[in-house]
């Protein structure tokens, strides 16, 4: 979850989704301002996070739109936390 919530875009689209409620790619792209297939990857790093819900859904005119909302989620950091989640970052080299 750490790792989901520390990059700049995936911040933005959380925000983005949090004010607009819930939002479909293609709009969430133009609103965010990323391309889809970029938006793709960072929707899909915030759902395996358990961050944002998808949901399938059909449009009146036929089209299959995948609808996203943040998920209702609490972050409690404790030094015991941080501990698991450093030991998961790639040594460092020089």
């Amino acid at each position: 979850m750490l790792s989901a919530l520390a990059n700049p875009h995936r911040l933005r689209i959380l925000a983005t989704l949090k004010a607009e409620g819930r939002s479909y790619v293609s709009q969430l792209a133009r609103q965010v301002g990323i391309s889809r297939p970029l938006l793709h990857l960072h929707l899909q790093k915030l759902e395996e996070a358990g961050l944002v819900t998808s949901q399938l859904e059909l449009s009146p005119d036929g089209k299959a739109l995948n609808f996203f909302a943040v998920a209702d989620f609490a972050v409690h950091l404790t030094p015991d936390l941080l501990v698991q989640a450093a030991a998961t970052l790639s040594a460092k080299t020089e």
